[in-house]
This record gives structure tokens, C-alpha cells and sequence, in this order.
């Protein structure tokens, strides 16, 4: 089993069709899952699946947390889409990576991130901080 940092091939073919809406106040409800490194996800993957998702712990429950989207914006030739940091307080969590998916429609997977390594809490604040939002390094870009 592995984690596979990547934009899942179906997100792609969904934008040409207008499946996602990311406008901050009247788009989707995008979230994130946590998983462990039992879990297989990549750019095939496809949807949100519980199976290997990290366990309920504080505030993580099953399904993961939702995102406040920020407004899709461009930089030069690069069409970019950022999140808030999101926390999650109490928890005790093991964690190798997660998947962003669309909650709205049909939980639709958009990325899989890969953190390179175990990530953990113990009774504390598990934090997800999403990179600087421009064209180098905002979490989905297209260039």
C-alpha cells in the first residue's frame, strides 16, 4: 500500500465538464480526509473511501473536516486554488497523508497529499497548514 502525492486523474476530466464549483461563499464543500500508510491512494483514486482513514479522535471524525475555500485567482499564466489551514483539537492521530474531495457531488476526488512520513498528535492539535497560494505553490495549480 501507498500514498501518492497527485491531482486524481478524474478531477481532471471533471473540470472540462464543470463538475467543481471552488468560489469561496456560493461553490462546493470541499474536504479532507486523514489516512494511514495502509492506505492505497493515487492519482486512479477516484472518490472518498473510509478504508484506512485515520480513527475519530477530538475533533477528526469520519468523512474528515471541510475546507473554507478561497476564490480561485491567476498569476501569470497559472490558474491556482487555495484553503485555510484547518485544525483539528483534542485529537490523537496518525497520519501519512489525506485526500481533498467534492462532499457536494457525489465526494469526488480532487488531490491526494502525501506527507511524507507519519504525522501525529497525542491529545493535541493536529494542524494541516496548505502552502503559499501562487503559481509555484499553491496546492492545485494549473499552468
Amino acid at each position: 500500500m501507498a500514498i501518492t502525492q497527485a491531482v486524481c486523474t478524474s478531477f481532471k476530466g471533471e473540470l472540462l465538464v464543470g463538475t467543481h464549483n471552488f468560489t469561496a461563499t456560493t461553490g462546493d464543500t470541499f474536504k479532507i480526509a486523514l489516512y494511514s500508510s495502509s492506505a492505497s491512494l493515487d492519482a486512479t483514486t477516484t472518490a472518498y473511501s473510509s478504508s484506512n482513514e485515520v480513527s475519530n479522535s477530538g475533533t477528526y471524525t469520519a468523512t474528515g473536516g471541510s475546507l473554507t475555500s478561497v476564490t480561485p485567482t491567476t498569476s501569470g499564466t497559472t490558474a491556482l486554488c487555495d484553503f485555510a489551514d484547518i485544525s483539528f483539537t483534542s485529537a490523537t492521530i496518525t497520519a501519512r497523508g489525506a485526500l481533498i474531495y467534492n462532499s457536494t457531488d457525489s465526494n469526488k476526488a480532487v488531490c491526494v497529499l502525501d506527507f511524507g512520513g507519519d504525522k501525529t498528535s497525542t491529545s493535541g492539535t493536529f494542524t494541516i497548514q496548505f502552502p503559499t497560494a501562487d503559481a509555484s505553490n499553491a496546492i492545485l495549480r494549473l499552468a
